[in-house]
């Protein structure tokens, strides 16, 4: 695991790098120089505000407001810097070669790249905006909270993880389709040459789960392919909370403890079976004396918790230095992504009906995500089932799969224009 690669500091000789700083001075002289460079080339500057003028107002006020409430917090609420994390530079490394992989794709189709290229933007911001809001949909108890200002910033805070690959592919999708359909553009043809490289963007994101510590299997018996997360992780904090990390395991609505390990912290302070769980949480108290110049999520944490009317604390230092083992999801996940992309391109030779090879790469993650849930433990079961939100989404995706693919089959197709090679 590796969630923070690059710490950016809050400001340089006393000026801010985010907000109205320094970021923002360097976007207004990029404005300014673009004007000059289209004018020089006899462009209209009139013409090339009405064009990017959007874009280049969007950049700004993210700048200027928006990355400003995403900067790390000390122990005191003083921002430190803007982290650069391993998922978001994995989360664009995907973008980005999902994105060269589709304009090749496209020219083979005889379709012009930089129609790819105009469309990503689109696609880019409307699956990130999905996908964002199928997680704050799904875990909204997460980032509720009195002030309204930190409900935003945790909202918006989709770098650090929370993002849900089912409201991607709806989201950008529905961004994809807007442009395609505006533009006039083959959308079955695009739809074969896009759709294999998102597996291939699936593939970095997981990866970047994995450094994340996101996304992570069930507890496991400690073997070559486990993985063990150090503490301040999610598994780590998610085991602190449920009571595994001080060897006790209690029912979540009613609070009986059903098992104490024996040698374990909760056996060792008295905790015994039958015991009821009143409310378990994060130790804050140790954060005091922590550093003010270190992000205050770097800051120790223990355990509190009321059993039986009694308060129990167990210290950092008392707990282990790692997570129980879980199953490698991440990895699972990854990989899979990997083999469907190159099997999608693969099928792009044998598979002549357009929008076919589309259907079927939206069939195969159904089932591939299905079968995942079952690894993943961080989706509880939805409709009165043990099925995950994900699962009934994936059921409803292979069905209208397999009902498109009988309606593609059953049209008439013409096959003229359809190249004899297909993209790799």
């Amino acid at each position: 695991m590796r969630r923070t690669l690059l710490l950016i500091p809050h400001e340089i000789a006393g000026l801010p790098i985010f907000g109205f700083g320094w970021v923002l001075i360097f976007l207004v002289v990029a404005l300014v120089v673009r004007g000059v460079m289209v004018n020089r080339r006899g462009g209209s500057v009139g013409s090339f505000l009405a064009t990017e003028g959007l874009m280049w107002g969007l950049f700004a006020a993210s700048v200027a407001y928006v990355l400003p409430t995403v900067e790390l917090k000390n122990v005191s609420g003083e921002p430190v810097g803007m982290a650069i994390r391993g998922y978001g530079v994995m989360l664009l490394v995907g973008v980005l070669s999902a994105v060269g992989l589709a304009m090749v794709r496209a020219k083979r189709r005889g379709i012009d790249p930089d129609a790819v290229l105009n469309m990503a933007p689109w696609v880019f911001i409307g699956g990130i905006a999905g996908a964002r809001l199928f997680y704050v949909v799904q875990y909204h108890d997460h980032f509720i909270v009195d002030s309204f200002a930190e409900t935003v910033r945790r909202m918006l805070t989709f770098t650090e993880g929370g993002l849900v690959v089912y409201g991607s592919f709806i989201g950008g999708f529905l961004a994809g389709s807007y442009y395609i359909s505006r533009h006039h553009l083959p959308l079955l043809k695009l739809g074969d040459a896009i759709v294999p490289c998102m597996f291939l963007g699936l593939f970095f994101g997981r990866i970047g789960c994995l450094m994340n510590g996101c996304c992570y299997g069930g507890q496991c018996e400690d073997y070559w392919a486990a993985l063990q997360f150090p503490a301040g992780s999610p598994v780590y904090q998610d085991q602190a909370l449920r009571g595994d990390l001080v060897g006790m395991r209690f029912d979540p609505t009613s609070g009986k403890v059903s098992h104490v390990g024996i040698g374990s912290l909760a056996e060792q302070d008295g905790v015994k079976v039958g015991s009821t769980v009143e409310q378990i949480r994060l130790d804050d108290r140790y954060r005091e004396g922590f550093s003010k110049d270190l992000p205050g999520e770097q800051a120790p944490r223990g355990i509190v918790a009321m059993i039986d009317g009694k308060i129990y604390r167990w210290t950092p230092d008392q707990l282990p230095k790692r997570a129980i083992p879980v199953q490698p999801a991440q990895l699972i996940s990854s990989v899979s992504a990997i083999i469907l992309c190159l099997v999608l391109c693969a099928l792009s030779y044998v598979l002549r009906r357009d929008g076919l090879v589309m259907l079927v790469g939206f069939a195969a993650y159904a089932v591939m995500r299905f079968v995942l849930e079952m690894i993943r433990v961080d989706e509880q079961g939805q409709f009165g089932t043990e099925l995950s939100i994900s699962q009934w989404v994936s059921i409803g995706v292979l069905i209208c799969s397999i009902v498109a693919a009988i309606w593609l089959y059953g049209r008439k197709h013409d096959d003229v224009g359809r190249s004899v090679a297909e993209p790799t």
